[in-house]
Order: structure tokens, then C-alpha cells, then sequence
């Protein structure tokens, strides 16, 4: 009982590549991408944490494997850390369809989803990434990032993003309200030394919202927090 979802995504994701593997051309090459968004140092009120932001794909030109990765560390242990890993399949030129399973190893207690989504460019050159989790008891939560590059010159770029979580049912042992649970904004200005390789530093802004916000409320916990950051972003 508990682990049907888990077999049910697994068995979607062979059936997929079964298929996709049999109409597949002999001269599509194989391709890979290990891509680091964000590995920064931010400036929070209870001291530095490093973040962490990245993928990597491996696969052909509609089919790829995805690990997803992301999670933040502190003085005091990994406060939160999550792996993806997600079989994606290219339904037109910009836009791939996503799914898989998600693994939260922090914080405690860990949990288990499954994953649905969507990956790509929108019009005007946002790049969206959205998904939908299910997790073994039921509970469901909704996720978008958008991210968009004003380039200053063919070096300065600067990167708004902003990402917010919708939870469906409560979750006291995380601290997590059903509704809108939490919005993070961020705005990093990078020098790209290659196209491969850019510092950057900006800011990040992170607010709790609705009943998530009640709740670390009566905890005594701040709702909203503004963090200097300081990093690197990277691929190959």
C-alpha cells in the first residue's frame, strides 16, 4: 500500500521509454547537461547558509533522464535537501513533459512523491519549470518557478526569478498550511567569464503566506526574511 504510487510512477516512466526507445532514429546521439544554477553563501538572520541549485540530464533529443537537486546547509546540519528523478520526453520545440519521483532526505520526517510536470521556454523567454507532487498519504503540492535574463551587455546579466509552493492539506509535523505556503524572490547579477562559468551576487527575499504564515507565527518564527547572496552558477 504504501509504495503503489511509487510502483505505479515507475512502471509509467519504463512503459515511456519502452516506447519511445523503439521509434527512436540510429543516428540521434546521446547528449548530457550537469547544470548548477545556484551554489551560493547567503546572509540570513540566524548566519550564512550555503544553497544549492542544479540538474543533470542524460538522453537523446526527446527522451532524457532528469536528477533534479536542491537543499540548503547551514552551521547546524542540512536543513533542506530534495532529489528528482524524472524521465522527460520533449512534446514540442520548447516545452517537456516531466515525470518521476521526489525525494525529500531533509528535514525530518523524509517523504516520498511522485512527480508530474512541465519544463521549457514560454513566449517572450521565460523559463518555467512547474510540477505537481502527489506524496504517498495523499497530500499535494503545487510548485512554479519562472526566471528571466535582462542581458546589459554580452558579459552583465541580470536574472529576476520567483518560485511559490501551494500545499493541499496541513502538514503540522513540517510546519506547513494548506493554500498558499510559501513565495521566494530573487534578483542576481551575474558576469558571465564564459558562457559556461559566471559569479554572481544579488538578493533573495522569502515569505511565508496564509496559514503557514499563521503557524510560524505562533511559533514565534519570522514570516519573512531579505538575504544578501554571493555565488556561482556553471554547466558543462
Amino acid at each position: 500500500m504504501r509504495y503503489r504510487l511509487i510502483r505505479a510512477v515507475l512502471s509509467l516512466c519504463l512503459a515511456l521509454t519502452t516506447s519511445s526507445v523503439i521509434a527512436a532514429k540510429e543516428d540521434d546521439p546521446v547528449l548530457y547537461m550537469l547544470k548548477v544554477d545556484q551554489l551560493e553563501a547567503r546572509d540570513t538572520d540566524e548566519g550564512s547558509v550555503t544553497a544549492w541549485s542544479g540538474h543533470l540530464w542524460i538522453g537523446k533529443d526527446l527522451n532524457k533522464l532528469w536528477i533534479k537537486t536542491e537543499g540548503e546547509h547551514s552551521s547546524e546540519g542540512t536543513e533542506s535537501a530534495e532529489v528528482q528523478l524524472l524521465y522527460s520526453r520533449a512534446i514540442d520545440a520548447n516545452w517537456d513533459l516531466q515525470v518521476g519521483l521526489r525525494h525529500d532526505a531533509d528535514p525530518e520526517p523524509q517523504r516520498n512523491w511522485a512527480v508530474i510536470g512541465f519544463n521549457g521556454v514560454s513566449p517572450y523567454w521565460f523559463e518555467i519549470d512547474s510540477a505537481l507532487f502527489i506524496e504517498e498519504d495523499g497530500q499535494a503540492n503545487l510548485r512554479f518557478k519562472a526566471e528571466y535574463e535582462i542581458m546589459f551587455t554580452q558579459k552583465w546579466v541580470l536574472s529576476p526569478e520567483i518560485e511559490v509552493d501551494w500545499f493541499s492539506e496541513d502538514d503540522a509535523e513540517l510546519g506547513i498550511g494548506s493554500g498558499l505556503a510559501k513565495l521566494e524572490a530573487g534578483l542576481r547579477l551575474r558576469y558571465e567569464i564564459s558562457r559556461q562559468f559566471a559569479p554572481y551576487a544579488g538578493v533573495n527575499y522569502e515569505r511565508l503566506l496564509g496559514e503557514t504564515e499563521d503557524i510560524a507565527a505562533d511559533a514565534g518564527a519570522d514570516s519573512s526574511e531579505t538575504q544578501l547572496v554571493a555565488g556561482l552558477k556553471f554547466w558543462f
